[in-house]
Order: C-alpha cells, then structure tokens, then sequence
C-alpha cells in the first residue's frame, strides 16, 4: 500500500478516507470558501499532500455534483508530485440565478494517486499507419 504524507492547513480539515471498499477516490471536503461570485466558486480542502516522485494525483468532482449546477472548472485536476500547497476545487456555475452549491463541511471531490510513466520523446518525419488514421472528433460514431 502507497503511503502519502498529508498536512492539514486549516483545523477543520478532514483527513479524506474512501467511502467504500475498493473506491478509487478519495473524497475531500470543503472547509472554506475562498472566493464565490456570480460566476464561480473556490473552496478550499484545508489540506496538502506529499505526492511521492513518479505519482500524479488526480481531482475529478463527486457523483453528486449532478445535484448542482455546478462543473468543475478545469474538468480533471492534475496535482504533481512538487506541489505541497492547499488543494482547491472551482467550479464554474452553470446557472446564473442558481443559489444551488456546495456548503462547507459537504464532500467537494476526489482524489485518486496513481503512478505515471516518465516519457521520452523521439521524434520522428512518419508515424505508423492505422486504421484510424487523422480522424478526429466523432469519428468512431455517435
């Protein structure tokens, strides 16, 4: 089992936990509010990880964003192992006339640690054919 060092930064911080057995994410909570305007909201989790070399933590919103008008703002939240400041969500509010948010203290997201090859690039004047080939969007069908 990987072992990840965790600092809370604000005293109500949750240490986040999987809800279920064999849950990929771990859920974080919401603390504070950062920033909220007509636009969107910034919570912060009152936490910071060490992310170990060669892992990437990943923050994708909960299931239960389907309850609010809200997305998270840069859909998939990339966390490098370098970073050791508070991890914060913003979500972009999909209605403008929506009072529909998170409150402090509700599960906010999730964040799954997983490891990630290093990439060498080589480049090259041709790639190999595919079936496939340079279609792009939708190309697979609906």
């Amino acid at each position: 089992m990987l072992q990840v060092a965790i600092k809370k930064l604000h005293p109500s911080a949750m240490i986040p936990s999987y809800a279920k057995p064999g849950d990929a994410g771990l859920d974080l909570t919401a603390v504070r509010i950062l920033s909220n305007d007509s636009n969107q909201v910034t919570y912060g989790t009152g936490l910071a990880f060490e992310i170990p070399a060669d892992y990437v933590g990943l923050i994708f919103p909960r299931s239960s964003i389907r309850k609010y008008e809200l997305a998270l703002t840069n859909s998939v939240g990339v966390i490098d192992s370098g970073y050791r400041g508070e991890i914060q969500f913003t979500f972009h509010k999909t209605s403008h006339s929506s009072s529909t948010i998170y409150e402090i203290g509700d599960r906010i997201g999730q964040l799954v640690i997983i490891p990630y090859p290093q990439v060498k690039l080589v480049e090259e004047s041709n790639l190999s054919e595919t079936e496939r080939g340079e279609e792009g969007f939708g190309s697979s069908g609906n």
